[in-house]
């Protein structure tokens, strides 16, 4: 158990020292501008009041996952079906703000 939590904790910090991740979580996002990216990327699959959505619901994401794991979750592409995406760091920071809001 313990070297299970060491390699976790080995994996966040090699995560938190990506160039990308520290430039996100360097910026200020905007929670308006982060649904507008939302709706435009997410909201198909992961629509809140939806009976037949594709993706989980985000309500209350932030509670459940750090913010590089929700970082690593939106660039990696991978979990099928969700595709890989690439926000500019601005507006990865903007749908930060956005989730941490859900």
């Amino acid at each position: 158990m313990l070297l299970i939590l060491l390699w976790l904790f080995g994996l966040n910090m090699i995560h938190v020292s990506d160039p990308y991740v520290e430039q996100v979580l360097s910026l200020d996002g905007d929670p308006i501008k982060g649904h507008a990216i939302f709706q435009m990327n997410c909201a198909g699959c992961h629509v809140q009041k939806a009976t037949a959505q594709v993706g989980p619901s985000l309500q209350d994401l932030s509670q459940r996952k750090s913010p590089v794991g929700i970082i690593q979750q939106v660039i990696s592409g991978e979990t099928p079906p969700m595709p890989q995406f690439q926000p500019s760091p601005q507006e990865m920071a903007d749908l930060l703000s956005y989730l941490e809001k859900l």
